[in-house]
């Protein structure tokens, strides 16, 4: 497989959003609007030269969509390989890549978002702890900031203080988000329009620059769900997920 390194003079006509094959497709036009305003700040998104699930993502760490402190480092966004790509060695061949890029630009090593055990949009554990990944870093309930350094002696990267142990201080659900990753800009609306029906408080609060996202309250700033105050879930929600987050909260009568 060849890698392709995606640009400003070749995001139009590459294919970049994991399974949505529509290049017209709103969550393909948001992803490719983000990439655009990120390059400036040293992203770069590779993949490979297929249709699917098969790229890497990663942007130096001080300009990172995620609440750490790691100066000098490279932050990968996101490395995913799946479907009929995996098992073939191209995750490995991806990093590889990162590495390389990452070790000719100066960096001290790389750093990623990962979790106790594998957990929807964020990396897997296992794979990087046998590509030589450590956890350096935890915040709760689940997070781990893993990393691996180019050279010993270097300071180690940190989440910032604030998302240790996620909480905000407004009641009812409270959901921040942003255009980072494909999928929010379509399934955002979804449970917007669900407690909307079901007369339920919600506010979803959208990152749209870099400081903010900085600043978050939890560490995937893609995605993280609050209620009254507590951190409730990273992943994405369809209808019927948030549906049973509703009746666990007590707030609707399960169907019968």
């Amino acid at each position: 497989m060849n890698i392709i390194t995606v640009t400003s003079e070749n995001l139009e006509e590459e294919h970049i959003c994991c399974a949505i094959t529509n290049n017209k497709d709103c969550q393909v036009a948001s992803k490719k609007a983000w990439l655009a305003e990120r390059f400036s700040d040293g992203l770069v998104f590779k993949k490979g030269n297929v249709r699917g699930k098969c790229f890497i993502e990663y942007i130096p760490a001080e300009k990172a969509w995620c609440p750490i402190n790691a100066e000098g480092y490279m932050y990968i966004d996101c490395l995913w390989v799946s479907g009929k790509f995996k098992g073939q060695g191209n995750a490995t061949l991806l990093l590889d890549d990162c590495i390389k890029d990452s070790k000719e630009k100066g960096k001290k090593g790389l750093v990623i978002l990962s979790s106790k055990k594998k957990r929807p949009y964020l990396a897997d554990p296992k794979f990087l702890k046998h590509k030589g990944f450590k956890v350096i870093d935890t915040a709760k309930p689940y997070y781990e900031l893993m990393y691996l350094p180019f050279e010993g002696n270097v300071l180690y990267p940190k989440f910032k203080d604030t998302v240790r142990n996620p909480a905000i201080s407004e009641g009812g659900f409270v959901l921040y988000y942003a255009h980072q990753c494909p999928f929010t800009v379509k399934y955002v609306p979804i449970i917007e329009a669900i407690a909307k029906d079901k007369g339920i408080k919600f506010k979803t609060i959208r990152f749209e620059t870099t400081e903010q996202a900085q600043n978050a309250p939890a560490p995937f700033t893609s995605y993280s769900l609050f209620y009254d105050g507590e951190f409730v879930t990273n992943d994405i929600l369809s209808d019927k997920k948030f549906e049973k987050i509703i009746t666990e909260k007590g707030l609707s009568t399960p169907a019968r």
